[in-house]
């Protein structure tokens, strides 16, 4: 996690934050359901928790479900300072910052082990720098597996999903399974099922908890599953605005960034657990479960290799050197 510490005393901002009897109230917004045990809304509640506990006058209040905001209005939100925290999938401000999309592009990381030491490299310290230089601060790392999931056939080799219209959450996958054959539609992973139950979806890849939470399993006919060959990871950060942090007394910022590492710790532990509570709950509810295997996984990089990366090394500023970098990290 970045430990962005800055020490300078400050008056707590009268934008986002409000104040009540002289204890400031900050709002945090996410678009995940609340109070049913989706781990990227527990690392909310736990910051909120812990900074309350810390007695520093400083209270956080969460807002879950795109209740506050809606997915990918958070971005904007944040970084202009009218909302103070977030956990947020970074790759949804892609479209502002192309550099993001890098943070979900095919195979780049291959389990969570990787995702812990890439969350150290060079690589990741652009990432947050370029977060920065937006107006938002990295106070959380969090990262993702996926996997697919469709309601006519197993997804495995990229001929399987061609002539399929598939949610991707990012440009990097969109580009790919556009390139093996899908048509894509985009949108936030809170709106897929009612676009499969509609006829809209065919297939959707994302999140394990968000197959979960979202209950997808009422939808689909087969999953596919991270496995030893994960294909899908994603960086869901929780982030603050910079102005906001700013703002607030070098207590109250010390406080936040204990919390957020508590936070951080206790997503470690639920998200390799993740796999396996969707994998029984898509089992139960009769859904057939498979796996990618290796000759699979190579035959999708291939693909990825000739779109999505060749696309981000050419016309994505920097973008070479930041898969580089990526690379790097074994």
């Amino acid at each position: 996690m970045k430990k962005y510490l800055c020490m300078t005393a400050g008056v707590a901002l009268l934008g986002a934050a409000t104040l009540v009897s002289a204890q400031t109230t900050l709002r945090a917004s996410h678009q995940f359901p609340g109070g049913q045990g989706d781990p990227r809304d527990e690392m909310v509640q736990i910051i909120a928790r812990e900074v309350e506990a810390a007695n520093v006058g400083l209270k956080i209040q969460v807002f879950p479900s795109s209740s506050l905001y809606k997915a990918k209005e958070q971005w904007g939100a944040v970084t202009r300072g009218q909302l103070d925290m977030a956990a947020f999938p970074l790759d949804y401000a892609s479209g502002r910052v192309p550099q993001f999309s890098a943070t979900l592009m095919p195979g780049l990381v291959r389990n969570y082990e990787h995702a812990r030491r890439l969350n150290e490299s060079d690589f990741m310290k652009d990432i947050k720098a370029l977060v920065e230089k937006n107006g938002a601060i990295v106070i959380a790392d969090a990262w993702l597996a996926g996997g697919f999931a469709s309601k006519i056939n197993c997804v495995t080799s990229p001929d399987t999903i061609d002539g399929q219209v598939i949610r991707a959450a990012g440009p990097a996958f969109e580009q790919m399974l556009a390139a093996a054959g899908a048509s894509i539609s985009s949108m936030p992973s809170s709106e897929v099922y009612s676009a499969m139950q509609t006829g809209v979806l065919d297939a959707a890849n994302t999140s394990n908890d968000s197959f979960v939470s979202y209950r997808l399993y009422e939808q689909v006919k087969c999953l596919t599953a991270p496995g030893d060959n994960a294909l899908w990871f994603m960086y869901e950060p929780v982030i603050m605005s910079k102005k906001v942090f700013d703002g607030l007394k070098p207590e109250q910022q010390k406080a936040i960034m204990a919390a957020a590492q508590k936070a951080e710790d206790y997503f470690v532990g639920e998200s390799v657990k993740g796999e396996q509570k969707m994998i029984d709950t898509f089992t139960k509810a009769g859904v057939e479960v498979v796996t990618m295997s290796k000759d699979d996984f190579d035959a999708w990089m291939k693909v990825a290799q000739g779109s999505a990366y060749k696309h981000f090394a050419e016309k994505v500023k920097g973008g070479d050197e930041l898969l580089k970098k990526a690379l790097a990290v074994d």
